[in-house]
């Protein structure tokens, strides 16, 4: 596997490479997607990008955890987490990357 992480800037450029508008266009598109996707899930709403996947809110309750080193018990706070679930296109492509 590589070390490779794709960034903000990354997907910047490939807009700028790709679609031709100027570095700051893309820069201002790739941050108002991910603002838009941003304040959908901060709402408690879904986002589902076919042939991707799909970002969601999951409410978790309070419950008791156990500290590893200890073993003692300790509180967990209810939270919001944020979870995704890939699509089956995701998947496939994912799966036949790793047969080489």
């Amino acid at each position: 596997m590589t070390e490779k992480t794709l960034t903000r800037m990354d997907l910047s450029e490939a807009v700028f490479r790709e679609v031709g508008l100027s570095r700051n266009e893309s820069a201002l598109l790739v941050e108002s997607v991910l603002q838009h996707m941003s304040d959908a899930l901060v709402a408690g709403e879904s986002v589902k990008i076919s042939s991707f996947g799909t970002f969601g809110i999951r409410d978790k309750s309070a419950r008791i955890g156990r500290n590893p080193k200890t073993g003692e018990e300790v509180p967990i706070n209810p939270r919001r987490v944020l979870t995704f679930r890939p699509s089956n296109l995701m998947k496939e492509r994912v799966a036949a990357g790793n047969k080489k």
